[in-house]
């Protein structure tokens, strides 16, 4: 049911707490009026709501009185920042304590927040809209699995659907207390561990025989444990060559395994990438992973920060009537559209650019300028959409700022070469002509550096061509391209002629990329009445319709 909660003129400040079983973690997020939001702060801190508790089922008063004092600081924080709501959830520690009520209690007095408590298939379903919200999947389907303090979410799915979700009792803290605690301060022996990867395994066998019944893709890990092992591999001298950043194979999980396994607590904590409040923890959630992978067949698992309080916030808006936006959208095309609005870009000014820029690239396709596909036209797409978010920092050199903000930013379901590749296309739409010793792409081959300089070039022309930000021009695309030169037809409105002087001050760089001479034909519009159909920009889908 959606929710009719309206945001005011100043927005709408939300505060999203994630109670775990080893941390809280807090999000505080602003709803912008424009349909997007703004994320203010994210908190994270160690409390160990679970240690001792899995052996009597009850959180030890040490415990509840630290999860109070960090929730009340948070909540604190939160108002500083004018939260009006607090969503909050309690995980593993708190739906197993026999004393939960009691935890509950205190944070309602203490730190004047309700908080539910939560099943674990709906912490699997809140991790997996967190996590598969910010990666573009496509029409592949991952396994994903998150290993907290008291235990572990699995779930299988696509972009917007799951097939498959469970939760298991076993977690980092947990499988401390259980397996390690006679010998907290020594190196964890062969034996130890084969015992504890036997529980594992038999607790999860029935469901690895369902998740192998799946078409798997690839495998996506969240939580701090996986990250961290992730950590550790990335600072250590014997890694895998040529495995990107932020994935960990199964190779090196192992060595990573026998390493922490033969170290005692305080030289674990030692290690470089560790964190040393994980230190103690870090084997028993490596042993979950490693069965996991192990049993599924998983040759290697990309991590991710995103997880249950990503989740709670992407629940929250498919349930506002003013997120239309939030179900009818790819991962990347959100996070574009919330980037530009969340600066304040000219938005019909971009949606022209973003349509001339498209059609240029389509019929420059069609007359043999270029072979380039639907990812180069991707990001040409949403490059052309960001090019002056740099104003939203000045005007003067705005093109520079575009490339930083966009480098720079979290732009979900992309990868760092696409972020880079659009950063630089939009360095380059107006002021220096872009050149290759210009571009900022030092790791790049030759080809992405084409790719750049021509897509590039696509913007120039279509900035151009909307130089007024009126919309004079309706139309632009190449008709025909002989030896030495490309003719460009160019359909507009009568009064145009600052536009059609933009698209001639490129006709010099377009012929040092193309090596192709440029020739500008006008065709003036008798169709057109004068009347613009008015536009709901903030109902219109990101991408742009050809017409």
């Amino acid at each position: 049911m959606k929710s009719k909660r309206k945001i005011g003129a100043a927005g709408r400040i939300i505060a999203f707490i994630d109670i775990g079983t080893n941390s809280v973690r807090m999000l505080v997020v602003r709803l912008n009026p424009n349909h997007s939001y703004s994320i203010l702060t994210s908190q994270k801190q160690q409390v160990r709501l679970g240690e001792g508790e899995f052996d009597d089922d009850e959180i030890t008063p040490e415990a509840i009185d630290r999860a109070c004092v960090v929730c009340r600081k948070f909540a604190d924080l939160a108002r500083t920042f004018n939260a009006e709501e607090f969503i909050a959830v309690a995980t593993s520690a708190a739906r197993e304590a026999s004393n939960q009520n009691e935890l509950l209690d205190r944070l309602r007095h203490e730190a004047q927040i309700d908080v539910r408590v939560i099943s674990g298939l709906e912490e699997a379903r809140l991790i997996y809209l967190g996590v598969a919200s910010g990666m573009h999947l496509g029409e592949r389907q991952a396994f994903f699995i998150d290993i907290g303090g008291g235990s572990t979410e699995i779930s299988v799915g696509g972009q917007h659907q799951f097939q498959i979700l469970e939760s298991f009792r076993l977690g980092a803290i947990r499988l401390t207390n259980m397996f390690f605690s006679e010998t907290p301060l020594g190196p964890v022996r062969p034996e130890q561990y084969r015992i504890v990867q036997q529980y594992v395994r038999n607790a999860i066998i029935h469901t690895i025989q369902k998740v192998k019944l799946q078409k798997i893709d690839l495998a996506v890990g969240s939580s701090g444990s996986i990250m961290n092992l992730a950590d550790i591999v990335q600072r250590s001298p014997h890694t895998e060559q040529n495995v990107p950043a932020g994935v960990l194979t199964y190779r090196d999980l192992k060595k990573t395994i026998d390493l922490l396994c033969a170290l005692p607590l305080e030289e674990r904590r030692k290690i470089p990438g560790i964190n040393p409040e994980r230190a103690d923890i870090i084997i028993a959630g490596a042993v979950i992973l490693e069965t996991f992978m192990r049993e599924i067949g998983l040759e290697s698992i990309t991590t991710t920060s995103r997880g249950l309080q990503d989740g709670l916030l992407m629940d929250y808006l498919s349930r506002m009537e003013n997120f239309p936006l939030f179900g009818t959208l790819s991962p990347r095309e959100r996070s574009v559209l919330q980037l530009g609005r969340s600066c304040g870009i000219n938005e019909a000014h971009a949606r022209n650019v973003t349509r001339l820029a498209l059609e240029i690239f389509d019929s420059a396709k069609e007359v043999r300028l270029h072979n380039y596909g639907d990812w180069e036209r991707e990001l040409l797409e949403y490059a052309a959409f960001l090019h002056d978010i740099g104003s939203f920092i000045s005007f003067t050199n705005h093109h520079a700022h575009s490339y930083y903000i966009i480098k720079n930013s979290e732009l979900l379901g992309f990868d760092q070469k696409e972020i880079d590749i659009m950063a630089n296309i939009a360095k380059f739409h107006r002021k220096k002509k872009p050149r290759k010793k210009h571009l900022d792409l030092p790791e790049f081959a030759d080809n992405d550096q084409r790719i750049v300089l021509v897509l590039a070039m696509f913007i120039r022309l279509s900035e151009s061509l909307d130089r007024s930000h009126a919309g004079f021009v309706q139309h632009a695309e190449f008709v025909r391209a002989e030896k030495n030169e490309v003719i460009l037809n160019i359909v507009a409105e009568s009064d145009c002629q600052l536009e059609i002087w933009g698209a001639e001050a490129e006709q010099r760089t377009f012929e040092r990329v193309f090596q192709k001479r440029l020739k500008i034909e006008v065709i003036t519009s008798n169709t057109c009445d004068g009347q613009k159909e008015e536009e709901n920009i903030s109902e219109m889908p990101m991408t742009s319709v050809k017409s």
